[in-house]
């Protein structure tokens, strides 16, 4: 390249660099760099360090440990190379009989639905479901911790919504009584702090008041029920539920989700939700990969057991060392509360090789940040203890007693002992 097109190039690259930034993006930009500059690192309370060799990883929603079993992989590559052209298109124009079509009747039986329907990720089928079904007419009724996709599909929607305070069967009946028969949202297993919802007494509730009811199934389709159906087959409910949303990048380790639904709802949904609509369809090399996990699951009991062992082993170990706990499952969070608590609990954390998911505002209320670990049934009980260990020696340095979940939860006193 001569001397005089690099400077030209130099010189454009400037340019563009330089280009005004109007008033109300910078407004934004510059609220970003004000929340994150008083952090060491300079860098959102998110971003840690790298694991390294050796780490304990509990960052990871492979609940099964299955992302890199070969079956899953020799599935896609088998599909890949039979293929001679991939069909890169919305999923408006597959026809029945697809590797969409095949994957969604087995999904349906899995889990004792009518239908499903496969979409890009469980963003989108939240998204696009709500989209489908509210309207500005419509009141929606969610818990205060229901996935981000569910808000975001009330908002595309322009329903109107009232939030019922988090696993509050009561105060979502009171709700309903006085604003009428809508949709009622909730997760099965929240992703933050791995609690389970009163399944029974909402869907009770939205039979009785005449309302649709959507359960996000995400962190509990795989791991819970028979032969991992999730907990709304589990507790026999699956003939009361409108809708199950589910994402499949969790237990079923791939990038997709799902919607389960009737046939007549499965035969409308393509051609209103706008997600259905204007965005391509997974590609068959990727369905066939789901479609080889599908089958791991089934028949993953044993691999549910060590996760369900796994989950209640760390569970103890932290309830006996002091820190207050609302999970019941995989998923198992501690809340240091405001993100400078949290800084130092990931850095202490982290320099003994111990790395979880830092939640912070917006996906927690602010000031309640949360460090969660996922776990999966291939961690050992040496690894486990490690971790319990690790969070026994560093409870002063990190300020654990005085932390406002540990005095809420008043269980510091056994565990100082």
């Amino acid at each position: 390249m001569s001397e005089l097109h690099e400077n030209n190039k130099n010189s454009d690259e400037k340019e563009r660099f330089t280009l005004h930034v109007p008033d109300f993006l910078e407004e934004r930009l510059n609220a970003f760099d004000a929340a994150v500059e008083h952090f060491r690192t300079g860098k959102p309370v998110v971003v840690g360090g790298d694991p390294g060799k050796g780490a304990i990883i509990l960052q990871s929603n492979d609940y099964l440990n299955l992302s890199r079993h070969p079956e899953i992989s020799s599935a896609q590559i088998k599909k890949l190379a039979l293929s001679d052209k991939d069909p890169v298109m919305s999923a408006v124009f597959l026809h029945e009989g697809s590797d969409k079509d095949l994957f969604e009747i087995r999904m349906a039986r899995f889990t004792g639905f009518e239908s499903a329907i496969l979409c890009q990720s469980g963003w989108s089928a939240n998204v696009g479901l709500m989209q489908a079904i509210a309207s500005e007419k419509t009141p929606v009724y969610i818990d205060f911790f229901t996935h981000m996709s569910l808000w975001e599909g009330i908002k595309v929607s322009g329903a109107s919504f009232h939030v019922f305070m988090h696993n509050d069967a009561d105060h979502l009946e009171k709700l309903v009584s006085k604003h009428g028969r809508g949709i009622i949202l909730a997760d099965s297993l929240y992703s933050t702090t791995g609690d389970i919802a009163p399944l029974e007494d909402i869907i009770d509730i939205a039979n009785r008041y005449d309302c649709v009811s959507v359960i996000d199934e995400s962190h509990s389709l795989g791991t819970h029920g028979p032969q991992g159906a999730g907990l709304v087959a589990a507790l026999g409910l699956t003939e009361k539920v409108h809708f199950i949303t589910s994402s499949l990048a969790k237990a079923f380790a791939g990038r997709a989700g799902i919607i389960l639904c009737s046939k007549r709802f499965a035969g409308y949904f393509p051609y209103t939700s706008f997600p259905a609509i204007f965005s391509s369809s997974l590609l068959p090399h990727e369905i066939a990969g789901l479609s080889a996990t599908l089958d791991l699951i089934i028949n993953g009991d044993e691999g549910r057991k060590q996760l369900h062992e796994n989950a209640s082993f760390l569970r103890n170990g932290f309830l006996q060392l002091g820190y207050a706990l609302a999970s019941e499952s995989q998923i198992i969070s501690l809340e240091p509360g405001p993100e400078t608590n949290m800084e130092v609990l990931r850095d202490v954390l982290e320099s003994r090789k111990v790395f979880g998911s830092v939640f912070c505002a917006p996906a927690t209320p602010k000031n309640r940040s949360l460090m969660r670990f996922s776990l999966h049934s291939g961690l050992s009980k040496d690894e486990l203890q490690y971790v319990i260990d690790v969070c026994g020696s560093i409870r002063e340095e990190v300020g654990m007693w005085e932390w406002k979940s540990t005095k809420r939860n008043n269980s510091g006193t056994a565990g100082k002992l």
